[in-house]
């Protein structure tokens, strides 16, 4: 019987899903992970927007597609972590039905407070909650969403009680900060950025383990008096349980060597990114932890999806 040698990978087009529509956070990741295999395999990587119910249908289709090398995923946090934690039945089992591959960049979240609020640092500010306990509002883009949580884990790590205000969207939820609306929330760092500059809120503390480079004026809450407090954005890249390991490490060589650059490192801080690539296992760990992580806190706190 005569051997057939299978071609080289990849002889095809790539497919890189983003399970969101154009524009935003995991577009423009997977918009640079396009243009990096591109850049390197010699063979055009496409990015395929599938933006529908919070970006779990994209995700399903990514996980049922054939685990060839050929359909990746590139996503959030949200469908990653946030969505396996908070709900019971999901078309997909992050992870079981994905191969990790690397880790792109983070994205972390900064606490701003209107101008009125009497607080100006941490310490300050958990004080204050302290002393009005219940009082203090913080509006988000919805239970379940990254200020929602940002705010859960901060009451539990200081020890303090704020009411919840939630609304539709990060950006109505902002201006409800500017409007006087509610007392405080965690904004997005980039669009928050002007705000801060302007004077229109107060920029209290950022989410991340260091410092950001668009607010590096800002500590973290982390060195204020909350060690290892930690939210933010992760975004990664996965292709479909079953994707022989030869090609997840070539994928992930190729996009660790070609991400790890000072123009990406440039581009991504522009967008209030840091890049951050990994290894398959360190990426399927960093899922693991994170998922428990927020089980926990969404189960203590009765969180419920809208």
């Amino acid at each position: 019987m005569q051997a057939f040698a299978q071609p080289a990978y990849p002889s095809k087009p790539i497919r890189v899903v983003v399970p969101y529509v154009a524009g935003g956070g995991n577009d423009t990741m997977g918009r640079l992970v396009a243009q990096r295999l591109t850049e390197n395999f010699k063979q055009q990587a496409i990015v395929d927007n599938r933006g529908s119910a919070a970006g779990r249908i994209g995700t399903e289709h990514a996980a049922k597609s054939a685990p060839d090398g050929y359909t990746l995923l590139l996503a959030g946090s949200t469908v990653m972590i946030t969505a396996p934690a908070l709900y019971s039945a999901l078309p997909y089992d992050m992870q079981k039905d994905f191969a990790p591959i690397t880790t792109v960049a983070y994205n972390s979240y900064v606490l701003v407070v209107h101008p009125a609020v009497p607080a100006r640092s941490v310490q300050q500010f958990i004080a204050l909650c302290r002393s009005r306990p219940g009082v203090l509002n913080y509006s988000s883009s919805g239970a379940g969403g990254p200020a929602h949580l940002a705010g859960e884990l901060l009451q539990g790590r200081a020890k303090v009680k704020m009411t919840h205000i939630p609304y539709k969207g990060g950006a109505p939820a902002v201006l409800a900060v500017i409007g006087g609306e509610v007392d405080f929330t965690f904004g997005n760092i980039k669009p928050a950025a002007p705000l801060i500059h302007a004077g229109r809120v107060h920029a209290i503390a950022v989410t991340s383990l260091k410092r950001s480079a668009i607010l590096p004026e800002v500590p973290t809450l982390a060195e204020s008096g909350l060690p290892g407090f930690e939210v933010m954005i992760i975004y990664g890249v996965l292709a479909p349980a079953g994707t022989p390991a030869d090609i997840i490490a070539r994928l992930n060589a190729v996009l660790v060597k070609s991400l790890n650059t000072v123009d990406t490192r440039k581009r991504l801080e522009v967008d209030g990114a840091e890049l951050i690539t990994s290894t398959p296992e360190d990426f399927a760990k960093l899922i693991r932890t994170e998922t428990d992580k927020w089980s926990r806190i969404i189960k203590a706190a009765g969180i419920k999806p809208e």
